[in-house]
């Protein structure tokens, strides 16, 4: 028998090597739960975590002793707990962004999971989450507060905050939330996107009101163009047809487009 014929005896008879299956596609609820234990992992991200519960609670005790109790509602320990409550959840947008770049991390994780929209999709999901659950932590620490006024002053509690008050305040920070996180996006870099969002919720509104002391134009239009006009009424009021209309006009310009570019800039650039 010749050596070909041979060697084609030993081909026929080897055994046919199982097909590669495909690796199932890493599941969105997994990256949900990656994504939101990076936000609690570093001791930085911990203690901004725990910052809200901290913040609450000071400032309901703080609401309690230096507030005259008579005139105390629940409305009052809401307008305390929700001051430093519009600081940090915006902060919690930025650093979900900015700190896989600020910790050198994005390079594995986008190696792990080569699809961006989903990481980014992932962190947006969780920075919504926690801005809700914050929100009715900081309602349930508040309403103790004026629980403990009612025991206090032996005077009925007032529950002045309806439920429809209380999701526009929860609408309002997540706008917030989600302005720090286009800026995170548009900048990846931690302190230039925390600087951005203060010049726009602190600076941009002193400009606004001067200009429109001085331009009519303005002073009848700037609720098309200035973000905080509109926003800062659902703290507060109930909106009109026609400021809610304003209120999606200026989400657009000023967190819808930032957040499209900021997402475009990170699918197309080079991660180092």
């Amino acid at each position: 028998m010749s050596t070909t014929s041979v060697a084609l005896d030993q081909v026929e008879a080897a055994p046919a090597r199982p097909a590669r299956t495909t690796p199932a596609p890493i599941p969105f609820t997994r990256v949900l739960s990656v994504e939101l234990r990076k936000m609690f992992d570093t001791r930085s991200g911990f203690w901004l975590m725990a910052s809200i519960v901290i913040a609450s609670v000071i400032a309901t005790a703080l609401t309690l002793i230096l507030g005259n109790r008579d005139d105390l509602t629940f409305d009052s320990f809401a307008a305390a707990v929700g001051s430093p409550m519009s600081i940090v959840l915006p902060i919690i947008g930025v650093l979900a962004v900015t700190s896989e770049w600020s910790q050198r991390t994005a390079l594995t994780t986008f190696t792990l999971m080569p699809s961006r929209r989903r990481v980014i999709a992932g962190k947006a999901v969780n920075v919504l989450a926690i801005g809700a659950v914050s929100m009715l932590l900081a309602l349930a620490i508040g309403a103790l507060g004026n629980l403990v006024t009612s025991l206090i002053t032996g005077n009925e509690a007032v529950w002045d905050i309806t439920a429809g008050t209380f999701a526009q305040i929860v609408l309002a920070n997540e706008m917030g939330m989600m302005l720090g996180f286009a800026l995170g996006l548009l900048f990846r870099n931690s302190p230039a996107a925390v600087v951005g969002y203060f010049v726009v919720n602190l600076v941009l509104p002193g400009l606004s009101q001067a200009l429109a002391s001085s331009q009519q134009w303005w002073a009848d239009n700037a609720g098309w163009f200035d973000l905080n006009q509109t926003r800062f009424l659902l703290f507060d009021d109930t909106l009109t047809a026609h400021e809610w209309t304003q209120l999606g006009v200026t989400s657009l310009i000023w967190i819808a487009l930032p957040l499209l570019v900021g997402l475009r800039l990170v699918l197309k650039s080079e991660v180092k």
